[in-house]
């Protein structure tokens, strides 16, 4: 199926890639889905908004408050989730993936339930085969730019 000039914050024949797609998609269920809408995407490339930093039933949250490093997971839910729209495109289903290495991650801030604007998990694929992937990522806020890295991605057999 070719990509052509399909809306970038949904499927081709429509389908709106808001929170309940994303959370038929991949694993992560209930709050522990992160994300709630895919902005944008294309064969190499997502942008995903997120809300759930400022919640303060965030199942990452320890201590009253929600690090900095937890980024990387709402960075790997849009990775999941462009993998999920990609496997849709060439008709099939997105293998499981564990996150496997994180490099070069960058912190610009402490903690993230600070602030006021929404995240922007960005994730772009570097580089993959059909056992492994890589993307460099980047967590946003507000037009400031809070972490970035690379994460690598291994594959399992099975669908997710």
């Amino acid at each position: 199926m070719s990509l052509g000039t399909i809306p970038s914050n949904r499927l081709p024949g429509g389908t709106p890639l808001d929170r309940a797609w994303i959370e038929s998609q991949i694993p992560h269920q209930g709050r522990m889905c992160l994300l709630d809408e895919v902005l944008s995407w294309d064969a190499a490339h997502i942008s995903c908004r997120a809300s759930s930093h400022r919640r303060v039933d965030n199942p990452l949250r320890a201590h009253g408050r929600l690090g900095a490093a937890c980024g990387v997971e709402y960075a790997a839910q849009a990775m999941a989730v462009h993998g999920a729209i990609m496997a849709y495109i060439s008709g099939g289903k997105a293998r499981a993936g564990l996150l496997t290495s994180v490099r070069n991650l960058a912190l610009a801030v402490t903690r993230l339930d600070d602030l006021g604007a929404d995240l922007i998990a960005s994730a772009e694929r570097i580089a993959g085969d059909e056992g492994s992937t890589l993307y460099a990522f980047t967590l946003s806020s507000g037009g400031q730019e809070l972490l970035s890295g690379r994460a690598g991605i291994v594959f399992g057999t099975g669908p997710s």
